[in-house]
C-alpha cells in the first residue's frame, strides 16, 4: 500500500523534473530566452503551493485515495499534452497542469503514514516517503536525458505520460486511506470553518516553524534539479551532456542517503530537530561558496561535493513536516502540512525566477551567451533566501519551545517537540 503511494509521489516529481534536463532543447523548440523558460517552472510551482492548502482541506475532508487517484489522472493528460504541445502558450497550459496533479500526491501520501505505522516509525517512513519518491528526479536526469535525444520530444515526453495510468490501476485496486477502511471521509467544512481551522493552524507556532524550516532547506535543490542545474554545470562549469546528468542525479541518491538517518536523529531528539535544520543551511550555504569563488572551472570532486550536500536539503525539509506533525492534531494534518509545504516551493519558484532574470540582465537576453561570471551573479541571489529563513527559523523556534514546556509542565510531561 505505501510502496504504491510512494511510486505515484515518484511519478510525480519525475514529471516535476522532467523539463530539468529538456531546458536548452526547449529554448530551441518554442524559441525562448531565459526568463520565458524559467516561467515553465514558475508556473508549475506557483500552481503546486497555490494547491497545497485546498489539497490539504480536501484529504482532511475526502481522504488520501481519493485525492491521489485524481492527482494521478491529471498528471497522465497534463504530460500527454505537453508531448504535443507546438508553441508556448501550449506547454505553460501542460505545466500549469503538472503543477496541480503533482501538487496532489505528497500530502496525500504523507497523510497514509500515520494511520499505517505506529507512531514511534512515523518520523522515519515519512523521511522514507520523501527520499525514496526522488528517485523519480533519477529518472528524469540521464533517462530523460537519453530519450529526448533517441525518441525526440513527443515520443520522449508521452512515453512517461504512459506510466501514470499503470498505476492508477495499482492504486485503485491496494490503496486504502486506512486499516479496514477504504475510504475515509471527514466532517463537511464550511467556508467558516474553513477559515478557523487554517487559522488555528497558522496560528500554532509549530506549523510556521515548519514552514520556514521547509522554505529554507530544499530550495537549492529544486533550483538545481528543476531547471537550472543541466545549465549551469554544462555551459558554467564545461561538463558534457551526460555527465552534468550523472551529477543531478547524485543530489537524489545523497537525499536517499540522508532521509534515514535525518528521520532517525528528527526521532531521537525532537527538541534539536530545528538545529538540525540550521546546521543543513550552513553545510549547504558554505559548499556554494566554495564553488561560486572557486577561481574558473570547479573540479569535478568540487562539483560532487555540491551536488550531495544539496540533495541533503530534500531530507532537512521534512524536518518541518514532523514539527508540524507533532504540533497540530490529527483532524488538521493535512491542512498544516499543505501550509508547511508551501514554505520550499514558494522559496524555489522566487529562487528560479530570479535565476532567470539575472541571467538575461547579464547576458543580455541571449541563451547561448551564458557565462561562469553571469551564473556566479544568478546562483548567488540564493543567500538571500538562506539568510531570511535562518531568522525566521530562530525566531520561531523560540516560540515553540515556550509553548511546549508551558503545555507540558502543565500535563506533567518531560516530553518536547521542536
Amino acid at each position: 500500500m505505501w510502496g504504491i503511494g510512494v511510486a505515484v509521489y515518484g511519478l510525480a516529481v519525475f514529471h516535476r523534473s522532467s523539463l530539468a534536463v529538456a531546458g536548452l532543447v526547449a529554448t530551441e523548440r518554442f524559441g525562448i530566452g531565459a526568463s520565458q523558460l524559467a516561467v515553465f517552472t514558475m508556473l508549475q510551482l506557483l500552481v503546486y503551493a497555490l494547491m497545497q492548502v485546498p489539497v490539504g482541506l480536501l484529504v482532511d475532508r475526502f481522504g488520501s485515495r481519493t485525492v491521489l487517484s485524481a492527482g494521478a489522472v491529471i498528471l497522465a493528460v497534463a504530460q500527454a499534452g505537453f508531448a504535443f504541445a507546438d508553441s508556448y502558450p501550449l506547454a505553460l497550459l501542460a505545466r500549469t497542469f503538472v503543477g496541480m496533479g503533482d501538487a496532489m500526491t505528497f500530502i496525500c501520501v504523507l497523510r497514509l503514514v500515520p494511520s499505517w505505522f505506529p507512531t514511534r516509525k512515523v518520523p522515519l517512513v515519512s523521511q522514507l516517503t520523501g527520499t525514496i519518491g526522488q528517485i523519480g528526479a533519477i529518472a528524469a536526469a540521464v533517462p530523460m536525458t537519453w530519450a529526448l535525444g533517441h525518441l525526440g520530444w513527443t515520443r520522449a515526453y508521452l512515453t512517461a505520460a504512459l506510466i501514470g495510468p499503470v498505476l492508477l490501476v495499482l492504486l485503485l485496486l491496494f490503496v486504502h486511506d486506512g486499516p479496514g477502511t477504504r475510504h475515509r471521509r471527514g466532517i463537511a467544512l464550511n467556508p467558516r470553518e474553513v477559515f478557523r481551522s487554517l487559522k488555528a493552524s497558522w496560528y500554532q507556532p509549530g506549523t510556521r516553524l515548519g514552514f520556514w524550516i521547509h522554505f529554507s532547506t530544499p530550495f537549492s535543490s529544486h533550483l538545481m534539479g528543476l531547471l537550472w542545474g543541466f545549465p549551469f554545470l554544462v555551459t558554467s562549469e564545461g561538463l558534457s551532456d551526460t555527465l552534468a546528468g550523472t551529477l543531478l542525479s547524485v543530489t537524489v541518491v545523497a537525499a536517499l542517503a540522508a532521509g534515514p538517518v535525518m528521520g532517525i536523529l528528527a526521532g531521537r531528539h525532537p527538541w534539536h530537530r530545528s538545529t538540525l535544520a540550521l546546521t543543513m543551511i550552513a553545510v549547504i550555504a558554505s559548499v556554494w561558496t566554495l564553488v561560486l569563488a572557486w577561481p574558473g572551472e570547479a573540479p569535478l570532486p568540487v562539483l560532487l561535493l555540491l551536488m550531495c550536500v544539496v540533495g541533503f536539503g530534500g531530507p532537512a525539509s521534512m524536518i518541518g513536516f514532523d514539527v508540524g506533525r507533532t504540533s497540530n492534531p490529527p483532524a488538521r494534518m493535512a491542512s498544516a502540512s499543505g501550509i508547511i509545504n508551501q514554505g520550499g516551493f514558494v522559496a524555489a519558484l522566487l529562487v528560479i525566477v530570479l535565476v532567470g532574470w539575472i541571467l538575461d540582465w547579464r547576458t543580455a537576453g541571449d541563451s547561448t551567451s551564458y557565462t561562469p561570471e553571469a551564473f556566479r551573479w544568478a546562483m548567488s541571489v540564493q543567500y538571500l533566501f538562506w539568510g531570511v529563513g535562518v531568522v525566521q527559523i530562530w525566531r520561531h523556534r523560540r516560540d515553540v519551545r515556550r509553548r511546549t514546556t508551558r503545555e507540558q509542565v502543565a500535563a506533567g510531561s518531560s516530553m518536547v517537540a521542536d
